[in-house]
């Protein structure tokens, strides 16, 4: 017997979807999927789709290559983006807005063993060329306070944001990082993201003078005082992003660009609003795994790497050692060496 479906519009299936999921995704994970999903309504739009009903697997197939051309995607980001689409249509099914088992149509990726995670990181030279500039022209600023913390606490871009004045123990030289979600600063691992994380000489000079001297002197919507903080109230995740962008551009510390531009005529390099359209700044992730790594090179023990970092053995593995297989045998040699001597 024939179905009739009826009819729905993309936005107003998409819009219905996010509000049932609110209640099941933390809102970090409601962002990302908007985001994906918006890629799916610009798609709907140039094809001129007013409602889901005529969707067939062909026309998933043609969604795909379509965003794996417009957004020039990585295999893993392919991936992501296309189990996202599967979910949506699987739960447009749910409220017959599709036709049955449309869901089963997505095509998505198998990855092999070192797509799923990116190679991308900040090397330890680096990051302290970086640190070297920021600590000559810009001490104690925002975007110095802000670098120190992921590089050297490897912390989340959202652990940065949750911080309070009240967090950090400048005698005992320590950060205590807190989930308070209730008050608007969850961290990606909830109660299981709590540690206290201790910090060097350096970092409590750089806290001390930033919070003295330096640190806007607001308040957040909940009347709690923000550690990274700014005229405006508490850092938002999309600011911490911008500073990471804006220092990591090679041309901050060479005062050249490597991509043939004149850096007084560039926009990317005089506005660091702009930082994300130069091709060579990184996420503040792959400053994260060059954190990450740089430990682990430095033979801090994996669980020692785990607990600082807030990461499972497996992710740590997975998406964050970068370390090459002739550098973790060096590593292994030494041991070996150390035993041998002592036995």
């Amino acid at each position: 017997m024939h179905f009739e479906l009826e009819p729905i519009t993309p936005e107003d299936a998409v819009e219905s979807y996010l509000e049932e999921k609110q209640s099941e995704f933390a809102e970090a994970t409601l962002r990302s999927q908007q985001s994906r999903l918006n890629h799916f309504l610009e798609w709907c739009r140039n094809e001129d789709l007013t409602h889901l009903n005529p969707l067939t697997g062909r026309d998933l197939h043609r969604y795909r290559l379509w965003r794996r051309e417009d957004g020039d995607l990585a295999p893993a980001s392919e991936k992501t983006q296309m189990d996202t689409t599967r979910v949506f249509i699987r739960w447009c099914e749910s409220i017959d807005a599709v036709h049955t088992d449309l869901s089963t149509k997505v095509i998505s990726l198998s990855l092999s063993i070192g797509e799923n995670s990116r190679d991308v990181m900040v090397t330890a030279e680096a990051a302290e060329e970086i640190l070297d500039y920021l600590s000559t022209y810009e001490y104690a600023s925002e975007r110095h306070v802000c670098f120190r913390l992921m590089w050297r606490a490897a912390l989340r871009r959202g652990a940065v944001v949750a911080l309070d004045v009240e967090d950090y123990d400048s005698n005992n030289q320590s950060l205590e990082v807190k989930h308070r979600p209730e008050t608007g600063t969850p961290l990606k691992n909830k109660q299981r993201g709590e540690r206290f994380i201790a910090l060097s000489d350096e970092t409590c000079s750089v806290l001390d003078a930033w919070i003295g001297d330096c640190r806007p002197s607001t308040t957040d919507e909940n009347g709690r005082d923000p550690l990274l903080s700014t005229p405006q109230g508490r850092a938002h995740p999309t600011t911490i992003q911008t500073y990471i962008y804006s220092v990591t551009k090679p041309c901050l510390t060479t005062g050249e660009c490597p991509h043939g531009r004149a850096v007084e005529e560039c926009k990317p390099a005089t506005d660091r609003t702009h930082a994300s359209k130069c091709p060579s700044p990184v996420s503040p992730h792959a400053l994260r795994r060059g954190a990450i790594t740089y430990w682990l090179s430095s033979d801090m023990p994996e669980p020692v790497v785990s607990d600082r970092a807030n990461v499972s053995s497996e992710i740590l593995k997975t998406h964050y050692d970068r370390r090459s297989k002739q550098e973790k045998m060096g590593q292994r040699r030494g041991y070996l060496d150390n035993i041998q001597r002592s036995c």
